[in-house]
This record gives C-alpha cells, sequence and structure tokens, in this order.
C-alpha cells in the first residue's frame, strides 16, 4: 500500500527540487556524479493529480505504517561525503516539520545527505530548550548535520522583518560552514496568498505581487518546494506520520500584520469572493514574477543605451521608454550609488521619475542612504552626499 496522498505529495514537491540540485551540481561538476537510479512519479502540473508514489509492501503486523518517522527506520548508512548536503530549516511547525520528513525519505534514494537547521529567535520564554527539541526530532528522522543556532533580534523594519533579517543571517552561515547546496524553505501556498496581499496593500508594484520565488538568494541557495502545496496538506502529513509538531503563538498574535491577514482578512476574503481566493492569489504571484523578470530583463538591456560617455543617465532618452523600464533603470541607478534596496520606495522612485518627465527646474531629491539625485544639463547626477 502506498503513502497517504498527503505524504505523497509532499515527497513528490522535495523530489523535484532534489532532482534540480543535483542536475545543477553535475553541469557545474568537471566531471558529472550520477545519483543512483529512483523510480519516481513523474512531473505534474501545479493542480493536475499527482502520479502515485512508489508501492511499498505492508509492514510486518503490529509495526506503525510506512513513512511514520521511527528511530530504527530512519537511521540509514553513512553517506557518501562528497554528495551535495541540503538543510531544512525546521522551526518545529508542521510545514517545516513536513518538509524535513520529506527530505529525510527522499535524499538517501537519490543520493543526497540531508541536514537540518532550526533557529532559536529568543522572542519567548524556553525558546532555546525548544530549539534543542527540534534539533533532537530532526535527528531522530536521519537528517545529518543538524544544528540549533541562537540569534539575536534587532528592531529595525519592526518586529517581522527583524526576525526574518536575523532568520536568514543565521542559514547562510549555517550553509556556508557547511557547504551546502541548498536550503530547504517550508513557505506554502497560503504563505504565498499571504505575502502578495502584504505586496499589494503596500502599493509597492508589481514586484512585490510576485511573492516569494521558488528559488533565491546567493547562487539559488534558497528553494520552496510547497508553493502549490496548501497548509492543511503539509498538517496532514504530520499528522499521518505521527510526526510532533509546534504552533508557534506569535502566528495567531493580533499584534503581528501577518497574524491578522490569515485570521481575519483571508478568511474575510473567501467570505465575499468565495473558495479559491489562495489559489487565485498564487497564481497572480507567478504571472507577476514572469512579468517582472521581463521588465527587469528589458531595463537592463536599455540602460547601456541611455547612459553618456561619463556614465550618466540622459533624460531625453529615458523619456522616451516606457515607465515601467524607465523607473526600474532610476532604481537599479539609485541603489549603485548607496541607496538601500529595503528603504527605496516607490514614492522615492516617483520623485526621480518627475525629474525626467515633469521637469520645471525643481530641486535636488534626497533618497535614504544620503543619496542625492538632481537633474544637471539634461543628465541625472545620482551620488552620495
Amino acid at each position: 500500500m502506498g503513502p497517504h496522498p498527503a505524504v505523497a505529495a509532499i515527497r513528490l514537491a522535495v523530489r523535484r527540487v532534489l532532482h534540480d540540485i543535483l542536475n545543477e551540481q553535475t553541469s557545474r561538476a568537471p566531471y558529472a556524479v550520477h545519483a543512483p537510479a529512483v523510480a519516481h512519479a513523474p512531473y505534474a502540473a501545479p493542480g493536475a493529480p499527482l502520479a502515485p508514489a512508489p508501492q511499498s509492501a505492508a509492514p510486518p503486523p503490529g509495526q506503525p505504517p510506512f513513512g511514520v518517522p521511527t528511530p530504527s527506520r530512519t537511521r540509514r548508512a553513512p553517506a557518501d561525503p562528497s554528495a551535495p548536503l541540503v538543510l531544512v530549516a525546521c522551526s518545529g511547525g508542521a510545514d517545516s516539520m513536513a518538509l524535513a520528513s520529506a527530505l529525510a525519505f527522499e535524499a538517501p534514494r537519490l543520493g543526497v545527505r540531508a541536514g537540518g537547521v532550526t533557529v532559536d529567535h529568543g522572542l519567548q520564554a524556553g525558546s532555546d530548550q525548544r530549539a534543542e527539541e527540534v534539533a533532537q526530532r530532526l535527528r531522530e528522522l536521519g537528517l545529518d548535520p543538524v544544528e540549533a543556532v541562537a540569534v539575536r533580534v534587532g528592531r529595525e523594519g519592526g518586529p517581522e522583518a527583524a526576525a526574518r533579517d536575523a532568520r536568514y543571517a543565521a542559514l547562510d552561515a549555517v550553509a556556508e560552514r557547511h557547504g551546502a547546496a541548498a536550503v530547504l524553505l517550508g513557505h506554502t501556498r497560503d504563505d504565498q496568498a499571504e505575502t502578495v496581499l502584504l505586496g499589494l496593500a503596500r502599493g509597492s508594484g508589481i514586484r512585490s505581487l510576485s511573492g516569494m520565488a521558488a528559488v533565491s538568494g546567493a547562487g539559488g541557495r534558497y528553494r520552496r518546494p510547497f508553493l502549490h502545496i496548501d497548509r492543511q496538506t503539509a498538517r496532514k502529513a504530520c499528522m499521518v506520520q505521527a510526526l510532533p509538531v509546534w504552533d508557534d503563538p506569535h502566528n495567531t498574535d493580533p499584534a503581528y500584520t501577518r497574524s491578522r491577514l490569515r485570521h481575519e482578512g483571508l478568511p474575510a476574503l473567501e467570505k465575499a469572493l468565495g473558495k479559491g481566493v489562495v489559489e487565485a492569489l498564487a497564481r497572480t504571484a507567478q504571472l507577476s514574477r514572469d512579468d517582472a523578470d521581463a521588465l527587469d530583463a528589458w531595463a537592463g538591456q536599455a540602460e547601456a543605451a541611455v547612459r553618456d560617455d561619463t556614465g550618466r543617465l540622459e533624460c531625453a532618452k529615458l523619456y522616451a521608454l516606457p515607465p515601467a523600464v524607465r523607473r526600474r533603470i532610476l532604481r537599479r541607478a539609485a541603489i549603485e550609488a548607496g541607496a538601500p534596496a529595503g528603504s527605496l520606495f516607490a514614492r522615492h522612485i516617483e520623485e526621480m521619475d518627475r525629474l525626467i518627465t515633469g521637469w520645471r527646474g525643481q530641486g535636488a531629491i534626497n533618497l535614504p542612504g544620503k543619496v542625492v539625485v538632481r537633474r544637471q544639463g539634461g543628465r541625472l547626477v545620482i551620488r552620495q552626499g
């Protein structure tokens, strides 16, 4: 009898990502190292029925169903130390525990080493003990290496942004220390829908509407296999595998914007518009990302043509470009001059744009990072100070 459909879905999602990682590793290596052959379900389009996972013999009488992570079952022979290492970032919640269990199951079958990392943000009493408990669960799944890392959360950008920045810095450090090929993140389709709505509320443009990328970070370090899987599927996979999960109280705290959106905003939208809002928002994210990527590429190609011999941007040539392309060039130029990308908002770019489209002799514009922009002799001068 095969695994439960929820378990099959998460394993297939992880298997796809591991295949991608192996293909990338093989293309980079001077001598290809072939992973062991494995029978796997073919790729399916989002929303299409999943092909059945490989069938397993029934467990002996009195034993738990296959897929339940008992220490005796997950203990394996040491992996080839030359094989690529993939880490899973695990908070102990249902999404990341489901991801960890799928990685522990699929990685050995593809000749991949699998490890895990959990981050202690230090924001709740007993968080250090909870992080060690999560690390122990990852070890019981058969993951190695496993680390529990404590971080100090600052205040810049608000509590959610500060915690995210500290978490990613810790994940980067662990990945670099172990030479990991990738770090898997458990963001689901529901998380993607929330991210799109938050971007829409900020009015930050199409890039914000594109949500989270399936592949992101330096060198494509971060992978999100579950962006097409809903949160309930991940939770169901944990339940049928008897995986203990921890529900972070911050996820239900109305002090946090995402928590209010999750428990009040999205349910209200579904009540008003009907079911399918989450799927539609996730689809919007992918379509927006495709459009934003195309416009970014266009801006990259057009930028050289609108600069003079000294590298300054020529206003007349910028004016001739479509606004979406022109504003991307302006944003890139401001960042290159020293403006922090995270502090550069749409209103800043609009002010820069008015120096081109609404020139009436206005003065210089001050941007974050002490960057000053002025129009001089038909060109934009963008510099710090």
